[in-house]
């Protein structure tokens, strides 16, 4: 069964959280597996998903995820100087990158576009425009940047599976 809802909370940590219905009912399991399955590792929370359902002995559970979309109103560091709004017309184009490193704690971390030794900062808030919530190191992913005061910072990220798919459309 398809249903579509919100990601009530996902903690990559842990490798799962749960996924609230559009429709209601009860909370349904979200495994990290079946993300990663999807080509990402995790989602913000408040992220639109749509997912395949099954029900087990413990309860509703997820079997695929089929789309997802970034939380509504996701930006709440607007005041936060490295996160001015950025016109996706200044930024380059969508790189193949690697994830060097990311806290989720402290907000922020870096990755390498392929081919160029400058690292890009990476803004927790970016992550969660993107639909995504965290990254883990040497995570392959694609980003758009741009040249911010203290260096190139992403503008937009996505999963490395989500651009190769979207090539085959």
């Amino acid at each position: 069964m398809v249903l579509r809802g919100q990601v009530k909370w996902f903690d990559p940590t842990k490798g799962f959280g749960f996924v609230v219905a559009e429709s209601g009912g009860p909370d349904i399991l979200l495994h990290a597996n079946v993300l990663r399955n999807f080509g990402q590792s995790s989602v913000a929370d408040g992220a639109g998903i749509e997912i395949e359902v099954q029900e087990t002995e413990r309860g509703m559970q997820a079997t695929e995820v089929l789309a997802i979309d970034p939380p509504e109103g996701a930006v709440d560091a607007a005041d936060d100087a490295e996160m001015v709004p950025v016109d996706l017309s200044d930024a380059g184009p969508m790189e193949p990158a690697r994830v060097k490193w990311f806290d989720k704690a402290k907000g922020f971390g870096f990755a390498n576009v392929f081919g160029n030794p400058e690292d890009v900062f990476i803004h927790v808030e970016v992550l969660r425009r993107s639909g995504l919530a965290d990254l883990q190191p040497g995570e392959a992913i694609c980003l758009r940047s741009s040249d911010g005061q203290r260096g190139r910072m992403a503008v937009l990220v996505t999963s490395w599976d989500a651009i190769i798919d979207s090539d085959d459309a």
